[in-house]
């Protein structure tokens, strides 16, 4: 299965964050509608790709830590995420830099709906 609906939604939600393009209400609609795994998976690809030094670290994770601010359902989802068996998995069997943003959104989708 190809999971297109899913797969554009966890690519809307990533790019949101990483281009800082929608206000953070906006951002919370769609986070508070994901999955905690897909939640958690997305802080931390964005964490891993925008460490302390890179230009952009500012603003990408600083707009994570406001959409968790502003909605503390979205804070509880990645931290339930990052105890789900398919973060796990991922943690164990990927690195997130080895995986460029479609090939990332792609795997986890497809794990997480398979």
């Amino acid at each position: 299965m190809s999971f297109e609906f899913e797969k554009r939604a966890a690519r809307h939600l990533l790019t949101m964050l990483e281009d800082g393009t929608r206000p953070i209400a906006d951002i919370r609609v769609v986070a508070e509608d994901a999955d905690p795994a897909l939640v958690y998976l997305v802080f931390a690809w964005l964490r891993d790709r925008y460490h302390p030094g890179h230009s952009a670290a500012e603003g990408v994770l600083g707009r994570i830590v406001a959409l968790c601010q502003a909605s503390s359902t979205v804070a509880r989802m990645a931290r339930e995420g990052e105890k789900d068996a398919i973060c796990v998995w991922f943690e164990e069997s990927y690195s997130y830099r080895q995986l460029d943003r479609d090939e990332f959104i792609d795997l986890i989708v497809e794990k997480l709906e398979g």
